[in-house]
């Protein structure tokens, strides 16, 4: 069953995207965000909770009998200096938590996401003849730490209001505008994040022979980290071991006493996960035996995202939809995605099933197939890119829809 296809939309919602886009808040810190949501929310008429798992915000809207489904948006922004040329381009900078100042820009596009479910919401409270049920709208703070989902589950978020029969929400990706993926299944992948200290012994650079030397250990550690996936983990299994950070010392002359490695771990498979970070703590204390470090290295771990899986029969349903109004050309299956999301854990938490879609939000006229295989993929900007930044027309207005056709899959009849 497909929602009607003239559903209006917002004009002013461009202009509160714009603010949002120029205004990115970090995670636990989107106090000026929330309460634009808040405000809007309570405009369209929807009961409205802020401060949900820190800095979270829930809408409820009920309109009689029926299901209730979740509809997310997560709203916080990154570490990340904007340069896309804009005239709303964000120039915010914050301290974070190590106390040094940093950019901040929504290169994921969260604020988009924020946007379409505020456009989404008041369609669906000014329409209320065309379904029924409760809708539960979450939006979601700090998702880029890992940690606002849970935030939002341990301060009762299912308890405090109604569990849903589905948990559903989107994403916007440099596919084509126009254009909605999703994969049924494992979707996007367990991400590990971990931060290894060696211990060394400093030295003047002159005295190698009075050291042990930190970097070496560390470059050591990081050649035989490489080997784990290469070399223990099944050819037919998926994962990417990145280490993206070396850090030990601050003059050329001096022989550090310490090194710190941080890496990523991305993987779909419990068994392969645990494998992996076994093997990062065999190879990291076997290192540092072996250059006779002094002390005992440590890994720890700075963030976890899950896997996240969508419910097949919840996704199919959604996509079907979506067919049915954008055509079947315009809906894609992207397979499986080596990103990483914690909006799975909304949808375990309460043992809902899970419909999570991309979004496409580049220029059309950049891509030639506007398919999986288009080479543009590999050339337009991508989300967490300094770079990226959605075409807002015609992404905005059809983020809205699909929420809207989406919700109403689930809550009832068409007007």
């Amino acid at each position: 069953m497909t929602a009607p296809a003239n559903i209006t939309i917002d004009p002013s919602l461009v202009d509160v995207y714009k603010d949002l886009h120029r205004h990115p808040e970090l995670g636990f810190r989107e106090h000026r965000t929330a309460s634009i949501v808040a405000d809007r929310l309570e405009a369209a008429g929807v009961e409205v909770t802020t401060g949900v798992g820190k800095t979270g915000v829930v809408g409820v809207l009920q309109n009689g009998d029926g299901p209730t489904i979740a509809l997310r948006a997560d709203i916080d922004a990154l570490p990340v200096r904007e340069d896309t040329g804009l005239d709303y381009a964000s120039t915010v900078t914050a301290t974070d938590d190590a106390g040094k100042s940093v950019p901040v820009g929504h290169a994921c596009g969260h604020d988009l996401h924020t946007t379409c479910l505020l456009g989404a919401a008041a369609v669906l409270a000014a329409n209320t003849r065309g379904w029924s049920g409760t809708l539960i709208l979450v939006f979601q703070p700090a998702e880029e730490l890992g940690a606002g989902a849970q935030a939002m589950v341990d301060d009762g978020l299912w308890d405090r209001f109604a569990r849903p029969d589905v948990v559903m929400g989107q994403h916007v990706a440099p596919l084509p505008a126009g254009k909605i993926a999703g994969h049924p299944g494992a979707s996007y992948a367990g991400s590990d994040s971990l931060r290894v200290r060696l211990v060394g012994r400093g030295a003047h650079g002159s005295m190698p022979e009075a050291s042990v030397d930190p970097i070496v250990l560390a470059a050591s550690t990081v050649l035989r980290l490489q080997t784990i996936v290469s070399r223990e983990i099944p050819s037919t299994a998926t994962a990417v071991l990145t280490v993206g950070s070396i850090h030990a010392g601050d003059a050329a002359n001096v022989i550090p006493g310490a090194a710190e490695i941080q890496l990523n771990i991305r993987s779909y498979d419990e068994g392969v996960r645990r494998k992996i970070l076994d093997g990062v703590e065999r190879i990291v204390r076997g290192e540092a035996a072996a250059s006779g470090a002094p002390d005992e290295p440590t890994v720890t771990e700075i963030e976890r995202f899950p896997v996240v899986t969508n419910d097949a029969d919840a996704l199919g349903k959604t996509l079907e939809t979506f067919a049915g109004w954008l055509g079947e050309g315009n809906i894609l299956d992207p397979g499986a995605g080596a990103g990483s999301e914690d909006v799975g854990i909304l949808a375990t938490s309460c043992g809902a099933p899970l419909s999570y879609w991309l979004l496409g939000g580049a220029d059309p006229s950049l891509f030639t197939t506007g398919d999986m295989t288009d080479p543009a993929l590999l050339t337009v900007p991508s989300n967490h890119s300094p770079h990226y930044a959605p075409v807002i027309d015609p992404t905005l207005p059809i983020g809205v829809r699909a929420l809207v056709h989406a919700a109403r899959t689930w809550l009832g009849p068409g007007i």
